[in-house]
């Protein structure tokens, strides 16, 4: 569209005014051709403007659609159909934050097969999955709809069950392992050889009770189970404080809260650092500090010591003492490129987090803000986006950059993404594994690194722990990944590049399979 300009229309028109009355005529068709112009120029410069908006609009919803159909099967036991681990974990979550604010029952149920070696040797893996299916179905069917169950590991559920107490949970329980222990007897009156019979022990612990956290009252339930467990098998313990009370069990709330306070006060903590590395050369592009409580500090692990510390207000001065003995720990190492440090937004959003600060602590230990890189774990709700957003753009301002956690695990993820700028995207394991076997968490992570790559943000896949995921992220293009696969945690990790092309050989010839460990599902830094 060609468009005269304003300066020269007046004079172009009037040029080519003459005869009598052409002084009332020529003025208003100037004031048109004005008016035609810069309509116009306005339609031409909105189209301008809002095509590259209504572009990101597009690849939003595509995203969006894509992110809940890859989330919903990553959220799902691809054996039994039931809800996994993480899944569990978000409801246990969920659950337990609305019986704390609406002073509502709930009880947890864990449910162990009894034996179930023996049934894979018997029949090998394929038998003991038939069993596996079998126990889903009979445990789902003796339920109410609202009860959810999950398989939250190789042969063991767990079961939600909202509005009831102990007692309830262990009627319930209770008609279901007479149901399975009916069938098995059936399956014998009809001479079917083909299921070894089976059965399972059951611990519950519920509220109103003696838990303070979820965490605890998920130990409960499983120190009622190991109860059970020892002392005959094939029953459903109820969890008792004088029986089955563990340490762990026996803290009081405020005692647990307190131990918190402690460790965050001492510093009673150590940092291991995971490598990143360049998906290209082998080579180390930088290193993950992840916290451990230190031994005596009253947590076993750094899922108790985190959980804890949210179930206690204790968050932020956690993450303070993290970072403090993070970054002191990797200026003793000399480690080159990057270091990366987890902190939660509720941190960035407190009155004790100081850009400042955090800048003076670095340059105390020689340690340059450009090569930092803070990680938001957003394992609680954000309260003030506002703030968060102005705090992220102060570190922004300091060099650091800014990367986004664990995105595919949660709304969370996506939503901040929507939000905040992030210099580097963390694609989380759940995607990462999916990705392998599903074609919606493919989806997904392509997606996820085309707007990443739009928006000029690094993508690093996380939780590479075999070949095949790490052949699948190659393919995609994706320049940087982690995992136990290419490296374990370490207090002093090496700064040697590896050999992918020999590690993929060899992991196809299967020498190094069944070396590495399964990653936890838990907190980030953990």
């Amino acid at each position: 569209m060609f468009v005269i300009p304003v300066a020269l229309a007046t004079p172009v028109i009037y040029a080519l005014a003459s005869g009598d009355g052409s002084h009332i005529l020529m003025p208003a068709l100037a004031i048109a051709g004005l008016t035609l112009a810069l309509g116009g120029l306005t339609i031409f410069m909105a189209k301008r403007i809002l095509e590259p908006a209504e572009r990101l609009d597009r690849a939003r919803v595509v995203l969006e659609d894509a992110y809940t159909r890859a989330r919903a099967e990553s959220l799902r036991d691809a054996l039994t159909g039931l809800g996994n681990h993480r899944s569990f974990q978000e409801e246990l979550e969920r659950q337990w934050a609305g019986s704390a604010r609406y002073h509502t029952r709930l009880a947890l149920a864990i449910v162990d097969l009894d034996d179930f070696g023996k049934v894979n040797e018997a029949e090998g893996h394929a038998g003991g999955d038939r069993v596996l299916v079998g126990v889903a179905g009979v445990i789902a069917a003796g339920l109410r709809r609202s009860d959810e169950v999950f398989r939250i590991g190789g042969d063991e559920f767990a079961v939600l069950m909202p509005g009831v107490d102990a007692d309830g949970a262990f009627l319930a329980m209770r008609r279901v392992l007479a149901a399975v222990l009916e069938r098995g007897t059936d399956d014998r009156r009809r001479n079917e050889p083909a299921t070894q019979p089976w059965s399972f022990t059951v611990g519950i612990s519920a509220v109103p009770g003696t838990a303070s956290d979820r965490a605890t009252l998920f130990r409960e339930a499983d120190a009622a189970l190991a109860f059970g467990k020892k002392h005959g098998r094939t029953c459903v313990s109820v969890f008792d404080a004088e029986r089955h009370a563990s340490p762990g069990t026996e803290r009081s709330e405020a005692g647990r809260a307190q131990l918190v306070a402690q460790v965050a006060a001492s510093g009673a903590l150590k940092s291991v650092f995971q490598p990143i590395f360049d998906l290209r050369t082998g080579r180390p592009r930088g290193y993950e500090a992840l916290s451990r409580p230190m031994p005596g500090s009253g947590f076993t692990d750094a899922t108790d010591l985190f959980t804890a510390a949210e179930a206690f207000g204790r968050t932020v001065e956690l993450d303070l003492a993290s970072l403090t003995t993070s970054i002191a720990a990797f200026a003793q190492l000399a480690l080159p490129a990057s270091l990366t440090l987890n902190i939660s937004p509720r941190s960035l959003e407190s009155d004790q987090f100081s850009v400042h600060g955090l800048v003076k602590l670095l340059q105390r230990h020689g340690v340059d803000p450009a090569r930092v890189v803070l990680e938001l774990t957003e394992r609680e709700a954000v309260e003030d986006m506002d703030r968060l957003i102005r705090a992220v753009e102060a570190c922004r301002a300091a060099g650091m950059r800014v990367a986004a956690d664990d995105v595919g695990a949660g709304n969370a993820g996506l939503r901040l993404l929507s939000q905040i700028r992030f210099d580097i995207v963390k694609i989380d394991l759940s995607l990462i594994h999916g990705g392998t076997v599903r074609a919606t968490s493919h989806e997904v992570v392509q997606t996820l690194k085309d707007l990443a790559d739009r928006w000029g943000a690094l993508v690093i896949a996380e939780g590479i722990e075999t070949a095949e995921q790490l052949e699948f992220v190659r393919s995609l293009g994706i320049r940087a990944g982690q995992g136990y696969l290419l490296g374990m945690p370490a207090e002093r990790p090496t700064g040697e590049p590896v050999d992918l092309d020999a590690l993929l050989r060899s992991e196809a010839l299967g020498l190094g399979a069944g070396l590495r460990p399964t990653s936890p599902f838990g907190f980030p830094g953990t």
